[in-house]
């Protein structure tokens, strides 16, 4: 398959306030779908860092990044600007269908800023900070994963 990233984003748990649920819970999933989890990050609600576990994570080679958190609407919830600000091409099928099947689950969804997008030769998609909300985006997407995935791959880096 494909070596997967997997990024949280949390000022809490980046600082050990706070035990990382959401990366642990997207490992499972992943796993679960037999992806190799080659890396795991935490980082604070921070646009610079964010950027650079981003960019750090496609370097190495991971196909797939996953994040989880900072996609709300509160002051520190930075990721999609993050992603947008380092992406060559946003996906925004992948948040449409995140957040469609997701009113099923919850009026809330209403309010998600998930959202996927290519970065360097990567597919990076930004889930939910909840665990729970993360592995269920993750499954309403799961079917285009692999195709985009090999698009990204096909994508030349500049030097």
């Amino acid at each position: 398959m494909f070596p997967v990233g997997i990024i949280t984003i949390s000022d809490r748990a980046s600082q050990g306030i706070y035990e990382d649920l959401g990366g642990p819970a997207l490992r499972t999933a992943a796993e679960g779908y037999g992806w190799q989890v080659q890396a795991e990050v935490i980082v604070p609600d921070d646009l610079p860092a964010i950027q650079q576990a981003i960019q750090s994570l496609s370097a190495q080679g991971c196909g797939l990044i996953l994040t989880t958190g900072g996609t709300g609407i509160a002051d520190r919830d930075v990721t999609p600007e993050a992603i947008r600000g380092i992406m060559r091409v946003e996906l925004p099928g992948f948040g449409e269908v995140m957040r469609m099947k997701s009113l099923d689950i919850t009026p809330n969804a209403i309010l998600s800023r998930s959202l996927a997008a290519v970065v360097q030769s990567s597919l990076v998609i930004a889930l939910p900070g909840k665990p729970q909300g993360a592995v269920e985006c993750l499954s309403f997407v799961l079917g285009a994963i692999p195709h985009a995935v090999k698009l990204a791959q096909r994508v030349p880096t500049s030097c």
